[in-house]
């Protein structure tokens, strides 16, 4: 029987659980459309306790924050992993704390996002998330680099998109109401221009899928799993009984 042999990959998970249930998923659900047979994902997750890092986010911690995450980073160092990726579009902020604590390859959930959207030719693209996501450099100005213009919701609707999040999607509450507000929010951005709509929260793909947008959805949690699926490359071939 051949047997495929593939690289370890670490996840920083927990922010919520809820969407890192849909990596592990989907990734799997890749590995095996890739690989075929009884293949799955050389994976390990260190899923965090997302109250402690929601505590340390609304208090603007962002330096405990960075200890955390370099600390969850070292531990699946040790377990033996040669990639991490981090389950969080928010998280990212700390990326530079992650890739000193161990020097491994970081697969960036913008950096697939982009990719996914240039090869769709689009140019300006509106962007939901948290606060922090929405707002700060760490995560806009990677876009803009890019070439891409972005597009956010007016201070109003940033608080009302972020509040969703964290009151009701990171703790499993999807509401009619609140999928129709993100379509109000997402149909304004499209009136303004915007020719896609990042979902650049991984929990909002929970919510809002193609069919609630009248624009290209990028769904960050779909295209992020997705390129872990790519890392999943095989390194060599084994033969065994």
């Amino acid at each position: 029987m051949t047997v495929h042999k593939q690289r370890t990959l670490g996840i920083i998970g927990g922010m919520s659980w809820e969407s890192s249930e849909s990596y592990y998923r989907l990734i799997n659900e890749g590995v095996k459309d890739k690989l075929g047979g009884l293949h799955s994902a050389d994976l390990f997750i260190h899923s965090v306790d997302f109250a402690l890092i929601n505590k340390h986010q609304e208090q603007d911690e962002w330096a405990a924050l960075g200890v955390i995450m370099a600390s969850s980073a070292q531990r699946l160092q040790a377990a033996g992993v040669q990639g991490l990726m981090i389950a969080s579009n928010t998280m990212h902020k700390l990326l530079d704390d992650v890739q000193a604590a161990t020097h491994l390859p970081v697969i960036h959930i913008a950096d697939a996002t982009i990719a996914a959207i240039k090869k769709q030719n689009l140019s300006k693209i509106a962007l939901l998330g948290t606060q922090f996501t929405m707002t700060e450099d760490f995560y806009r100005q990677r876009l803009v680099d890019a070439g891409l213009q972005v597009l956010i919701p007016e201070s109003d609707a940033r608080a009302e998109v972020h509040r969703i999040i964290k009151k009701e999607l990171c703790v499993g509450q999807f509401k009619d109401s609140s999928r129709q507000y993100y379509q109000q929010v997402i149909k304004d951005l499209a009136d303004q221009g915007a020719e896609g709509v990042i979902l650049g929260c991984t929990e909002i793909g929970l919510l809002i899928k193609q069919a609630d947008s009248p624009i290209p959805v990028f769904d960050t949690t779909l295209i992020h799993a997705a390129a872990a699926v790519d890392f999943f490359r095989v390194a060599r071939t084994d033969k065994s009984i």
